[in-house]
């Protein structure tokens, strides 16, 4: 499996993003992707995650702005993002599970740069 995210840049705070997460190989195996973050100098945190039948789930701290969906046809993953505040400034990286037996994989994008200006 292979990520590539899209879409950061640069936007005033109160803006809006769409990040974009296009999955390619076996994307069938994928049972639940998500969108991580790691701001400078902090540890990489959970933002949003979803499942393959389309269970979300949020960090409180998104709630309410950000939105997590799947477009299992194009085998891409969206996040948008509303009411960004300069704390939302982050690498964002989009992750892939797969729930295989023995083991579980994990495969990561490289990430994209969001930076939210006051």
């Amino acid at each position: 499996v292979q990520l590539v995210e899209s879409g950061g840049g640069l936007v005033q705070a109160g803006g809006s993003l769409r990040l974009s997460c296009a999955a390619s190989g076996s994307t069938f195996r994928i049972n639940v992707m998500g969108w991580y973050r790691q701001a400078p100098g902090k540890q990489r945190e959970l933002v949003a995650v979803i499942t393959s039948g389309g269970s979300t789930n949020y960090a409180d701290s998104v709630k309410g702005r950000f939105t997590i969906s799947r477009d299992n046809a194009k085998n891409t993953m969206y996040l948008q993002m509303n009411s960004l505040k300069p704390q939302d400034t982050a690498v964002y990286y989009c992750k892939a599970v797969v729930l295989g037996a023995p083991m579980i994989e994990e495969y990561w994008g490289q990430g994209t740069q969001v930076t939210v200006s006051s």
